[in-house]
């Protein structure tokens, strides 16, 4: 009789192990961008390099794309999903420091995290270098508007938010989408890549004025790009009426990605009659992430959630 009480105990003891550890796995999944062919892609000899720096790890020479997947507890949900683009200079991805801590925050305040791997325009696996970007974090965005009712999100509320060169990419990804391709046999590829709001930190934005970010702009558009394309990817240039809601932050001594990248992109966006707020603080620097220790400006995270409730 002992022993048999024993079993079940053990038995109980191992389904809510298993129950846990599928619960986890649930709250936290990567997944592949593209399950077959890699578009604009070449295979080459390069491999994906991991360093190890003082204050994050940073990812280099992605050959595979992901996006890492963090949802909060059915109870906390509320329904919103943001894709984060990690920065650096479109030459590395600081990994957890603009992404992996960033969607445990948001997964703390009940929104979906989802952590953006993306291929880097400085290699050579790239057949057109300044398309990769775009077109992962196009197909990020139609993968959570593809998977809204498994990943229990709303499919009216995915945002984008971005870091330095990964602000580049989010608003380009505001200012550069389509509907989808409805005749696709790939129902992800028939959804729109149009965010629903933008979350832009200390980005970068025009590579046309004075300000320009040039480590980024070299390494998207290369040495010598046209007139036209560095128009095209000045995305100060390309705000239309349909621009999404946007929400800037920035240093007004950053010396890395000047403040006035955020001023022109909220002027575009004011004079195209696009909700949109902008906070500037006296000091921070470049890369200042969550800005532990840093007097008022570690208060911006507060006032993103507020700003994102606040949506309609």
């Amino acid at each position: 009789m002992i022993y048999k009480k024993i079993h079940i105990v053990i038995f109980q003891y191992l389904f809510i192990t298993l129950f846990l550890i599928s619960t986890l796995n649930a709250q936290e999944k990567i997944i592949p961008l593209y399950e077959n062919e890699i578009p604009n892609f070449q295979k080459t000899d390069e491999v994906e390099i991991v360093k190890i720096k003082e204050t994050h790890y940073s990812i280099s020479y992605v050959q595979e794309p992901t996006i890492t997947v963090y949802s909060p507890a059915r109870a906390n949900s509320t329904k919103e999903a943001v894709i984060i683009a990690p920065g650096g200079g479109y030459h590395g991805l600081a990994y957890d420091w603009e992404g992996l801590d960033v969607a445990k925050w948001l997964n703390a305040n009940g929104i979906t995290g989802i952590v953006l791997k993306y291929r880097l325009p400085i290699s050579k696996s790239n057949i057109i270098p300044h398309k990769t970007p775009l077109l992962d974090i196009q197909r990020a965005i139609r993968m959570a508007r593809a998977n809204a009712e498994e990943w229990r999100i709303d499919s009216d509320k995915i945002g984008v938010m971005g870091f330095s060169a990964g602000g580049h990419l989010a608003s380009t990804a505001g200012t550069h989408f389509d509907n989808g391709n409805k005749t696709s046999e790939d129902p992800i590829e028939q959804q729109s890549s149009r965010p629903d709001f933008m979350i832009l930190v200390y980005p970068v934005i025009s590579f046309t004025a004075d300000c320009t970010h040039k480590v980024s702009k070299k390494a998207l558009l290369g040495e010598n790009p046209s007139d036209s394309l560095v128009q095209l990817f000045s995305n100060e240039l390309q705000v239309t009426e349909d621009t999404p809601p946007t929400i800037l932050f920035h240093s007004a001594d950053d010396k890395g990605v000047t403040v006035e990248n955020s001023l022109l992109f909220f002027d575009a966006l004011r004079k195209k009659n696009i909700s949109a707020e902008l906070h500037i603080y006296p000091y921070g620097g470049h890369g200042f992430a969550f800005a532990r220790g840093k007097g008022r400006l570690s208060k911006w995270p507060e006032i993103c959630i507020d700003w994102i409730r606040e949506l309609e």
